[in-house]
């Protein structure tokens, strides 16, 4: 694994600590077991679905030698004041973006973004932020979790609009890395909720309009009992 090889090359030893998203896929926590270290699990920030400084310094021991921070579906990490908390510790801050996409696909991807952010209604749309490049257009479906979410993306399909649940189950409830007691309320929330809807690479107008229609007519459709 890329980030196995890169641990390694700064240095992380045998038995030392990283910190990663258990708001993720699993592959990063691997990469931390390949290299012989522990994957620690920090909660997230529940607008850009990236790491919480704040949730991070919770879990910071003595050691602590690596945070990896993910730019989540393109929502730029809080780079700055991670490296701020870095500083004076000796810890390492290693950063992973998703596939980025040249400079007019990402200029296509926000200009579409903003267009789903005005008209959509009943789901939560993603939080706008400078410089992200929405790899992936993930909003959250209100209601009662994951029994709507999973209702809602259902009925989307069988309306012709592919949907995919991006996350279906955080890292730390993972067999291989079920141990300690996590508590990760917005992991959590997160993962029962969000719902990643069609790739914004080459969708035409047409095909936006009709995401939005058939969005629209299912959202107020799910609300809390």
């Amino acid at each position: 694994m890329r980030m196995t090889g890169a641990l390694r090359s700064a240095g992380v030893a045998t038995g030392d600590e990283v910190i990663v998203p258990a708001y993720d896929t699993g592959e990063l926590a691997r990469a931390v077991a390949a290299a012989g270290a522990v994957p620690v699990f920090a909660d997230i920030d529940p607008l850009t679905y990236c790491l919480a400084p704040e949730t991070v310094g919770q879990v910071v021991t003595t050691r602590t030698a690596a945070v990896i921070l993910v730019h989540r579906f393109g929502h730029p990490a809080e780079s700055a004041r991670f490296a701020e908390l870095a500083a004076g510790r000796g810890m390492l801050i290693l950063e992973e973006q998703d596939r980025a996409g040249l400079d007019g696909e990402v200029a296509q991807r926000r200009e579409r973004a903003r267009y789903l952010d005005r008209r959509l209604v009943g789901v939560e749309t993603p939080a706008p932020a400078e410089g992200h490049r929405y790899q992936r257009y993930v909003v959250r479906v209100p209601g009662n979790g994951r029994p709507d979410r999973d209702a809602f993306a259902r009925l989307l399909r069988r309306r012709g609009v592919q949907c995919e649940v991006p996350v279906p189950i955080p890292v730390h409830r993972m067999r291989e890395f079920r141990r300690g007691g996590w508590v990760l309320g917005e992991t959590e929330r997160a993962v029962d909720e969000t719902l990643a809807l069609p790739s914004l690479d080459g969708l035409s107008e047409a095909e936006l309009r009709r995401l939005v229609s058939v969005c629209n007519a299912l959202g107020g459709l799910l609300q809390p009992a």
